[in-house]
């Protein structure tokens, strides 16, 4: 058996926000979400910027991955991504201060290699289980975590959207860094909080375990997330784990300002 990827991405500005700064890309073997920070249109090229960092990563590495340090890769591909946020913010000054999140996950043999920086999310659903794999960069979560407040009264935090991580040009990236085992039927969501801000995990399962295709799941979720209000940009990837004849290739696929600033270019 050899197990893939079957997967879909969306992203929309959503009701409230007047530019897209969340960027998303898939591959047969890559799930990137990074959703950008930084007045007037820099979170787009921070998130951008780091998408083609993990995309250019991607395309380097071997057919075979089983003698790949995927950690070491993952590191190094948001250490180039830092570096570029550097180098632009050195050309101009204006966009000092940006940065971005970021959930990715890679696809070797029967496992996923994560990395997690700041509080876009990664689940997991598997057998009507649903699992969030990652844990916010938030000063709420923080908070939650020392016993301060509860989650239901994070969710509700005036300062909810404070990152305690985030890739950006100020220090070196913290990420996260785990792997996770993978089986037939496994579908897992990555998405920005312009998703999680409006739909609880009941909202989530309901939607992840309803049958239908990675494709409209995603579509289902931006519409959800645009009833609810739109706060904020919504990506969203939709991914199932499946039995494939052989190591499938599937072309690149970009989302929100990663696809308009690599369009406009």
């Amino acid at each position: 058996m050899v197990l893939g990827l079957r997967s879909a991405i969306r992203s929309d500005v959503g009701r409230r926000r007047t530019s897209n700064q969340d960027s998303g890309a898939t591959t047969g073997r890559l799930l990137i979400v990074a959703d950008g920070m930084g007045g007037h249109a820099h979170g787009e090229i921070a998130s951008a910027m780091t998408v083609s960092a993990f995309t250019e990563m991607e395309a380097r590495l071997p057919e075979d991955l089983s003698d790949i340090d995927l950690d070491a890769e993952l590191n190094s591909a948001l250490e180039d991504a830092t570096d570029r946020l550097a180098r632009r913010a050195g050309e101009d000054p204006e966009t000092r201060g940006m940065g971005t999140t970021v959930v990715s996950l890679v696809l070797t043999g029967e496992h996923l290699a994560l990395a997690h920086i700041g509080d876009s999310r990664i689940y997991r659903l598997r057998e009507g289980e649903l699992a969030q794999l990652t844990h916010d960069h938030t000063m709420v979560q923080q908070l939650v975590d020392q016993g301060q407040i509860t989650a239901e009264e994070a969710a509700h935090h005036p300062r909810r959207s404070v990152l305690m991580r985030a890739l950006s040009t100020d220090h070196a990236p913290e990420p996260d860094l785990d792997r996770v085992e993978i089986v037939e039927g496994d579908r897992f969501l990555l998405c920005s909080d312009g998703v999680t801000a409006v739909l609880d995990d009941a909202a989530l399962l309901r939607e992840l375990a309803s049958g239908t295709e990675p494709d409209a799941v995603v579509e289902r979720l931006v519409e959800l997330s645009n009833e609810g209000g739109g706060p904020d940009n919504i990506t969203a990837i939709v991914a199932d784990v499946v039995d494939v004849p052989e190591v499938a290739t599937q072309p690149l696929e970009t989302a929100g300002a990663a696809k308009e600033i690599a369009t406009s270019n």
